[in-house]
């Protein structure tokens, strides 16, 4: 396994993240990953326009060596590498890429924590290789197409807007210097860790993804993701695997998808906060609970494989 060590992190952000990095191929780009202790796989997967650094509190909850925690920024985000074309960024070619990390890793009975984009990327990534996932924690997020009816959030019908939206999005910085503002307390993102999110996407060149993953979202049936996303939501509704589901109520983006997300995966165990999007920076407490459950079901019950 060919990993290579990433460039330094500035002495600011370092302390905040005291994981080992890695840089590893993943087909035609090179996925950022950092790990932590050692035990049974813990894969835990963000999503748009963030990076494995939204984890940390989350970690710190955890016993070190029960788990072994593995922490990869999407490609186009964080410490991995941007490609400069818009149309890289395809849900099939997303969950190939984390696909490649979990088979290269050699990550087994792995337990799956995802949130945002990273729901159906990092789900996806188990389809072809669904032996592999042995418990499953959501945290807002969406395992599949749009339901009928349903109408594209604010956000997304703002990021198909011609030019004003390539303007805010990579002119502007955007939705990263606003990550406070889907959160039901403000007060959790800002100052130094507001910073931490900001700075992979520091240089205008590097800001094609968080645009391109806003309209990765569908915005009709006929959408090019939706094929994928399909696939997603039959592995969900085959699971048996423990699943726990950890909601952030006072989401404005997803919060009302709670129903629908208690309706796909029926006898999960149902966490139900106050907090907002980002619900991993404001109640790590309560998904790492979720996780601990997750991985106690399995030992109890004995771990069921979902049919390939």
């Amino acid at each position: 396994m060919d990993r290579e060590r990433p460039p330094e992190l500035p002495d600011w952000l370092a302390p905040l993240v005291p994981f080992d990095r890695y840089r590893l191929r993943v087909g035609e780009h090179r996925m950022h990953f950092m790990e932590h202790g050692e035990g049974r796989p813990l894969l835990m997967v963000h999503g748009n326009p963030t990076w494995g650094f939204l984890y940390r509190k989350v970690v710190a909850e955890l016993p070190e060596r029960r788990y072994r925690v593995v922490l990869p920024d999407l490609v186009g985000l964080g410490f991995s590498d941007k490609p400069r074309d818009p149309g890289a960024h395809r849900v099939e070619h997303h969950t190939r890429w984390l696909a490649t990390l979990i088979e290269t890793l050699d990550l087994e009975d792995v337990l799956l924590v995802v949130q945002d984009w990273g729901g159906p990327i990092g789900l996806g990534a188990f389809v072809d290789q669904p032996e592999r996932l042995g418990g499953l924690v959501v945290l807002n997020t969406v395992l599949g197409p749009p339901r009928p009816g349903f109408r594209p959030t604010t956000f997304h019908r703002f990021a198909r807007m011609p030019v004003v939206s390539t303007l805010v999005f990579r002119g502007l910085g955007f939705p990263q210097r606003g990550l406070h503002l889907a959160q039901g307390d403000r007060g959790s993102i800002r100052g130094v860790t507001a910073r931490a999110y900001r700075y992979p996407l520091r240089r205008f060149a590097d800001r094609v993804a968080p645009l391109a993953l806003a309209r990765m979202v569908p915005d009709a049936h006929d959408h090019p993701s939706v094929p994928a996303l399909k696939r997603v939501q039959e592995l969900a509704i085959a699971l048996e695997c423990p699943r726990a589901i950890v909601w952030g109520k006072r989401d404005p983006v997803l919060g009302r998808v709670l129903g629908h997300m208690k309706r796909l995966l029926p006898g999960a165990r149902v966490t139900e906060t106050g907090a907002g999007h980002f619900l991993q920076e404001e109640v790590p407490l309560e998904i790492a609970a979720a996780i601990d459950w997750c991985d106690s079901a399995g030992r109890r019950g004995g771990r069921s494989t979902p049919p390939s």
